[in-house]
């Protein structure tokens, strides 16, 4: 995006160099408030090319909110966010799309009825032949959707075929080799496996670290760790609009990363309160603490 195009959309604040080890979108501090409901505090995010960046949270953590300011639906009210080392304060998401950052949602942006290669077109169509008789040049996106879906590893017999006809893994395919087509660096997938089976969690698994190995940075939201340390070289934990954990790889196994996803460590302190008001030692509770039953002298 040049200078002037920054100017006209009004999204890019400042215009300082950008080193090649700049992360490509960064939040610092960052946080929304809608009136006197604050949805997201203190958020310190990073997503680098050529790496997964995966954040994780219950309902009601902040990831929607977090989706929505980095794709420019809305706009932060606090911290920083930049893209490329430059601060940006987008207003609408076609000037996201301007700096490379695109988000495939749970719905896929699809229409079911049409064909594969409509729906990989679907707002940006080709066309051939001076107006008025342009008209849409259809072997040409047929090819060039196949082509690419091959470049991601998906192979479909026919692009003919009406895309709701598909699984739900190769949708979600569909949607990712569209956005990096249409020129992604960042490619922000929300849940893409949360309405999967095993094996079409899987064929998405395998096609987001298809896309990190492109060169993308890849923001993986999801509830489920294990899907997450699949594929993931950062994780980041919302708890209640505040970052909990951020993580490398190599500093976190799987359990612990689990443990926090599940609250282990406000369970952690319910477990010493319940042992506070029992009047017993903490290691003396069972490990399901749960169990509240009344004693023989009737105490719990």
């Amino acid at each position: 995006m040049n200078d002037n195009a920054a100017g006209a959309h009004g999204a890019v604040l400042a215009d300082t160099p950008s080193p090649g080890d700049v992360p490509l979108v960064e939040l610092r501090r960052a946080g929304k408030s809608y009136g006197d409901v604050r949805a997201l505090h203190g958020v310190d995010l990073t997503v680098r090319a050529g790496r997964v960046t995966c954040v994780l949270g219950d309902n009601g953590a902040g990831k929607s909110t977090l989706i929505k300011i980095i794709s420019g639906l809305h706009r932060h009210t606090e911290g920083e966010f930049l893209v490329d080392g430059r601060p940006v304060r987008f207003g609408t998401p076609r000037e996201a799309l301007d700096q490379g950052i695109a988000a495939v949602y749970q719905d896929l942006a699809t229409v079911p009825l049409m064909p594969v290669w409509r729906n990989f077109f679907l707002g940006s169509e080709l066309t051939r032949g001076p107006w008025p008789l342009r008209r849409l040049d259809i072997a040409r996106m047929k090819e060039t959707a196949d082509r690419e879906l091959r470049r991601m590893g998906i192979v479909l017999d026919d692009l003919e075929q009406p895309v709701g006809t598909l699984s739900g893994g190769q949708r979600q395919c569909v949607a990712i080799a569209r956005a990096v087509h249409f020129g992604a660096r960042v490619l922000i997938l929300d849940e893409p496996t949360a309405a999967l089976g095993v094996t079409q969690s899987g064929m998405v698994l395998t096609y987001i670290a298809a896309a990190r190995e492109r060169g993308l940075g890849v923001l993986f939201i999801t509830h489920n760790p294990h899907h997450a340390y699949m594929v993931g070289d950062h994780f980041s934990v919302l708890r209640l609009g505040t970052l909990e954990l951020s993580a490398d790889r190599g500093d976190i196994t799987l359990d612990e990363l689990t443990d926090h996803m599940a609250g282990g460590a406000e369970l952690a302190a319910l477990k010493h309160e319940l042992a506070q008001v029992r009047g017993v030692d903490v290691d003396e509770l069972p490990e399901d603490f749960s169990d509240t039953s009344p004693d023989a002298e009737g105490n719990t």
